[in-house]
Parts: C-alpha cells; structure tokens; sequence
C-alpha cells in the first residue's frame, strides 16, 4: 500500500509537469494561427471576433468529447491523452502550410465563408486541445476521490503554462523566431508530452490502485449545489472573465500605444491570475462541500472582490502609466482574474460527484464556461463597443457581478434585506463615482507624463468597437493612443514635412489619375489627394469607421466627404485588396500606422507587396510610410527593382519610376484646396515655401542622409545594408522594435 501511494504521489506530480507542459503549446498555436488567419481575412473586428470565437467553440467541443469518453471506467485515459497530444503535433506541424494553402485557395471570400473557413481550420487541434482536460480530470479523480483538488491543481498547471506561453512568446518565440519557428517549438513540446505520458501509461498499467479507485467511487458523497445551477453560474462566470479581459486588453492596447507584445503580456497576466486562483481553492477542497451556504458564501466574496477591483482597474491603470510603464500595473489583472479563476474548481467541487462520471461532468461544466466566455466575447467586442463607452460598459458588468454575488451570498440564512441593502449601495457607489474616475481616463493614458500641461486636454472622443481615436485641443488626432497627425490641410514652414507627402505624387508618377489611399486617419491625406489637378477617382480603405465621424466634425477636412472623387470603404485594406483584383490603380498610397504597432507587419510585409503590385496598372507606384524603420525601408528597396525615399516615406515600383521636378513645379503651380490656389503667386511667402519643396529634391543627388530630403534606391540599401526582410513570418518591426530602426 505505501508503494501505491509514493506511485499516486509520484504520479500527481508528472501529471501536473506535463500538464503544464502540454498548455504551452497550446497558447503557441493560438497567437500564430490568430496571426495567419488575421493575414488572410484582415483584422478588423469581425474577423478577430471570428477567430476567437472558433477557437473556444472547438474547446468546448473537445470538451464535450473528452467528457464523454472518459465516463467509461476501462477506457485507458492516459493512453488517450498521449494520442491527443501526438495529434496535436501532427497537424501542427503541418498547420502553416494548411492555412496558407486554404487562403491562397479562397483568396477573396466573403464573411459568414470566411467565418466558417476559419472554424474548420481550428476545429480538429482545439477539438484535441478540449478534450485533455475532462481526460485528466477522470483519471486524477480515480486515484484521489477528490474533484475540486483534480480540478484545481490541473486548472493550475494547464493555465500556468498557457500563460508562461504568453510571456515566452512576446519575449522569446515571436521575437528571434518568427511564426513558423514559434509553432516548432510547439510541436516539439506536444512530442514530448505525448511519449513521457505513454510511458506513465505503461508504468501504471495494472498497478495496485484498482482497488483503492474503485473504493473511491463507491464511497463518493452526492454533490453539495444542483448540476443545473452550476452550469448557469459557471456560464456568467466565464461571460464575466471574457467580458473583462477584452476591456482590459482594450484599456493596455490604448496605455501601450498599440504594442505587439502587449495583448501578450495582458493574456499571460490574466492567465497567470487564473492559474494562481485555481491553486488557492486547494485548501477549500480539501474536505467534503457538505456545508453548501459557506462553498457559496465563499464564491460570492471571490465574484464580489473580482468585480470590485475590475472595475476599479480602468481608473487605477490610466492614472498609474502618467508616471509609470503600463508593465507595472499588470499585478492588479492578476489578482483579479485570480479572484475570478478560484470560482471554477470550487464550482466543480460542490456540484460533480467525484467518481468514474466526474471528466463528464467537468466537461459540461467547461463548455457551460466557454458557452458564457464567448456570448461575453461577443456582446462586448461586437456589440457594446459600438454603442457604450467603457465607462459605461465597466459599470454593467459590475452590476452584473454584484447581481451574482447577491444571489450566492443569500443561499443560507443570511437576511436576505441586509445583502441586498448592501449591494445596492455599493452599486450606487460605483455608478456614483464611474463618471470622476473615468472621465480623464484616455488622456491620462495618451500624454502620459505631459498629462495636465497646456493642450494635453481631448477635444474629441471617439469610441467604437474597432478603437479609440481623439483629437487634442491643438487639433491633434491619436489613433488607440498614438499621433495619427493633424485635422488641417494648412500649408506653412510647420506642415511641410506631413502635407507636401501626399502633395509630391506627381514628382514620382508622371500622371496619377486613380489612388487607392488606405487609411483616411484625419482626412488631411485624402483631402489633399483627391484635390490634386491630375487625380480623377480616390478610393479611401479604412479600418475604424470612427474616422469618419471625426472627419465629419473639421470643417477643414469634411468637404471630402461630398467630394465626388472620393469612394470611402470601410474594411481592412489587405483584404480588400485581395477581394477585389479586377480594380487597379496608378497608386497605392498607404499612410499606415507605425512600424512598431500591432500588425503594423500587414501592410509593411513582402507578403503585402506580393497581394499590392497585383492591383498596379503598369507603371504603377506603391508609395508608404515607413516611419522611419530602416528594416521597412530595406525590405521595399530589395524587393523592387525601383525606388525612392522622400522623408520616411518610399516610393516602389517594379517599372522606372519617373522623377520629374518641372512636371512636380507645373502641378504644384496650379494646386488648388477648396478651389483656392495652394501657393498664391502674388504672395511672397508662399512663393518661398514653395522653392523650399522644390529645391529640397535636390537631396536625391548627394550620397548624405537627409532625414526629410530625397534618397535614391543604392543609396538606400547602401544606408541599411544588414536590415532584415520583413515577412509575414517574422514580423521583425512587431516584435523587435528598435532593433531595427
């Protein structure tokens, strides 16, 4: 018997090792097949809320499997496991070259196919991934007769390797090697796990705890809480996480200025805090949930905490980043979604029976979670956003969970008129004090240490589903935090180097009659643009219809709006691009965000240039914002044959491109804005202003570096020989940042 239980004790440990091993590569997969399938049907945000929502509904699924084969008391579940994870390597391995052979195959789909393309790609590995856990769950439950330690301690190490994952990658894998790299790795880990697992199997097969797993099942106490109430409270506690983590990650994009890493670093945060939770309800499950008010109480106090400081995290992150990075405010997700993580196992504990059906049960609970997490998904990301402020939105779903807890606290004695006065007024406290403590809450976040001196006050606040976008009282507008430019089309000594971009075309292109301009931003862009003497059609790609109305509401820009050139799309340009192959263009002009953003990669790419030189007419110019990244510029200056720098942006071609300072200076001439001559020949100033533009071409002759002057194709390679490619794959600008600037 004691060589049972070191066996049993023994056999805890590997399992939880591996088990933490094997939720590693599962978030590994998650972040590069988001990121592949982000590339083949956009970003916008009905494509994320597509894939998200795949990739839970085929764990749910997979749960469900899982579940339901391990209610068969001989079926051997480790053997199960090892084949689960082995499966999970083999289409990993392949899954890059799936993916894109199925997007280079249904180029061009529309939504609801795109949708269920992106459903069956991610239906087979995570229906595997699903199923590990309930498969776990009945064989630990055999040897412990305990659900909610099984439960607990598995929950924990899945989730704390899920959330290492996080970290490694934005620090590590996505980093130094690329997607394809990462997902290597990945395989590599599901391999190991799958033959240290067989051969636990085989180590177990027959040992001496048949006996004692039977005399646990015979001897397991009927559950404490109702099945059905269980899964409706475990429903509304994964709507609550999910509703939360997509405000979190909406509140750190905006703190962090869009960074790649750092929906990475807010998953790993949110994860760590679960794992950290399911671990501290170890000491709750020790013993048998007789007392169903308590378990309840507790679970209560644990929703009622989470929500309380959830709340209070918008408010406490905007003000902590004016002095701080928006690093070290991640503890506060951690102890909140801990709170919120505790309340699975315990919920698990007093409503499974702890005997051969408990991976069954546990699956239905799992699913009955992931159902909530996805109609939380949803409901926010896809609907709220689009109508509420996230002041708003934050102070419903703290209604929401003192409405849970209210409802957990009374089961019992407890007077029912003492819980309730006291939830309503801690609901009048947070409705009270949401509009002081948010009211500041993105100006905080976007001048961050500048916040409070002169014209760092919001003019204008945007919020949809598809971002954040502000404009400050100096008529600056940010998009999700960072400076998009300005709401003016003013042409002076300050404005030259951002308007006389989209003013020099026709230095680069002899004649520029149809522009495809992705990204309007503050329509400064395309205003200027689309009153160019020798344009005839500008068709506008933007991502955040947000744009829109704040170009609505400058009258310096909203002309474009009635302009009859002018045809604006909301969709993401890559996309749209790639749907629409029959439309060509003498330029594409793409005044993209900055290099080191969040999939900044989708427009800067070699991939990009491959899907854009296909909507070219010949001679045709891609002309783009490098902002200043020499890894950018390199890659354009390798991968066409022509090219030219003016400032940070470069002008590509795979014919000659055509520089001509008369033809500029004719065109420059008769520019008029609003039916008013740009440069008016009887005033003096505007006349040196434009010698200034004109003479600045002379730069391209020198073999100097001219930060805003003109550079030719050697000498840019010349300049940042050394520079990596950027691909799809690598995402260098992402991940590396400065590295490579």
């Amino acid at each position: 018997m004691l060589e049972s239980k070191a066996m049993q004790k023994s056999g805890f440990r590997w399992l939880y090792i591996l088990f933490f091993l094997s939720g590693f590569p599962a978030l590994i997969y998650q972040i590069v097949w988001q990121r592949t399938l982000f590339a083949v049907y956009g970003v916008n945000i009905e494509s994320v809320t597509i894939v998200v929502s795949a990739f839970m509904l085929g764990l749910g699924i997979g749960s469900l499997l899982g579940g339901r084969v391990s209610k068969d008391p001989k079926a051997p579940l480790l053997l199960m496991f090892a084949g689960v994870e082995m499966g999970i390597a083999v289409y990993g391995a392949f899954s890059l070259s799936i993916f894109h052979w199925v997007a280079a195959s249904t180029a061009g789909a529309p939504p609801l196919q795109a949708g269920l393309l992106s459903f069956a790609l991610v239906l087979v590995p995570t229906v595997l991934m699903g199923a590990t856990l309930p498969l776990l769950v009945a064989q630990l439950v055999k040897l412990s007769g305990n659900v909610g330690q099984s439960v607990g301690m598995l929950y924990f190490a899945n989730t704390l390797g899920s959330a290492t994952a996080c970290f490694v990658a934005a620090l590590v894998t996505m980093r130094y090697l690329g997607m394809s790299g990462s997902v290597y790795v990945a395989v590599a880990l599901n391999t190991i796990v799958a033959l240290c697992v067989l051969g636990l199997h085989f180590q177990w097969r027959g040992a001496e705890g048949a006996g004692r797993q039977q005399e646990s099942q015979q001897s397991a106490p009927e559950p404490a809480l109702s099945f059905s109430a269980a899964l409706v409270l475990s429903a509304v506690a994964g709507f609550i996480s999910l509703c939360y983590e997509i405000i979190w990650y909406r509140l750190y994009s905006y703190a962090s200025g869009g960074l790649a890493e750092a929906f990475s670093f807010v998953l790993g945060s949110f994860l760590f805090g679960i794992a950290l939770g399911s671990l501290l309800t170890r000491k709750l499950c020790n013993e048998a949930p007789t007392d169903l008010a308590r378990f309840a109480r507790s679970i209560g106090a644990l929703v009622l905490l989470a929500n309380l400081l959830g709340f209070c995290i918008v408010p406490l992150v905007a003000w902590m980043v004016i002095s701080v990075s928006y690093l070290w405010t991640l503890p506060l997700v951690i102890i909140a979604a801990g709170l919120l993580g505790a309340t699975f196992p315990l919920m698990c504990h007093i409503s499974v029976r702890a005997d051969s059906k408990a991976g069954a049960g546990l699956s239905y609970l799992y699913i009955s979670n992931i159902i909530g997490s996805a109609a939380g998904s949803w409901l926010v990301g896809f609907i709220m956003m689009d109508h509420f402020s996230l002041r708003e939105i934050s102070v419903m779903l703290a209604l929401l969970g003192l409405a849970v807890s209210w409802v957990l606290f009374n089961t019992g004695k407890t007077p029912r008129l003492i819980t309730a006065a006291v939830t309503i007024g801690v609901f009048a406290v947070i409705f009270f004090s949401s509009k002081p403590l948010f009211a500041n809450i993105y100006g905080q976040m976007q001048f961050k240490e500048e916040w409070g001196l002169r014209g760092t006050g919001i003019e204008t606040l945007i919020e949809t589903r598809s971002g954040v976008i502000t404009v400050d009282q100096d008529k600056a507008i940010y998009g999700g935090g960072v400076f998009d430019g300005y709401m003016s089309t003013k042409i002076d000594e300050d404005s030259t180097t951002s308007i006389v971009h989209p003013l020099s075309i026709s230095y680069i292109h002899p004649n520029p009659k149809e522009i495809l301009n992705i990204g309007l931003s503050g329509g400064a862009w395309t205003q200027v643009i689309a009153n160019h003497p020798q344009v005839e059609k500008v068709t506008v790609i933007e991502i955040n219809p947000g744009y829109v109305e704040v170009v609505r509401r400058y009258p310096a820009v909203s002309r474009l709006l009635t302009n009859p050139k002018v045809e604006i799309i909301i969709d993401d340009g890559r996309r749209w691009i790639t749907n629409n192959r029959d439309r060509k263009f003498d330029m594409i002009v793409l005044d993209t965000i900055h290099h080191w953003r969040g999939h900044a990669t989708n427009l800067l790419s070699t991939d990009f240039y491959d899907i854009a030189r296909k909507a070219l007419k010949p001679g045709g110019v891609i002309y783009y914002n490098s902002t200043y990244s020499r890894a950018a510029q390199h890659t354009g200056a390798v991968y066409f044959p022509y090219a030219v720098r003016f400032g940070m942006y470069l002008g590509v071609s795979d014919s000659p491109i055509q520089i001509d300072k008369e033809r500029w200076s004719k065109v420059l001439h008769d520019y008029r804005l609003d039916g008013k001559l740009i440069f008016d020949p009887a005033n003096e100033n505007d006349q040196k202003l434009l010698n200034r533009i004109l003479d600045n071409t002379n730069t391209i002759l020198s073999s100097e570096y001219f930060t805003e002057g003109w550079e030719t194709r050697d000498n840019i390679l010349r300049r940042t020989e050394g520079k990596p490619i950027i691909t799809d794959d690598n995402m260098v600008t992402e991940w590396r940042g400065e590295t490579f600037k």
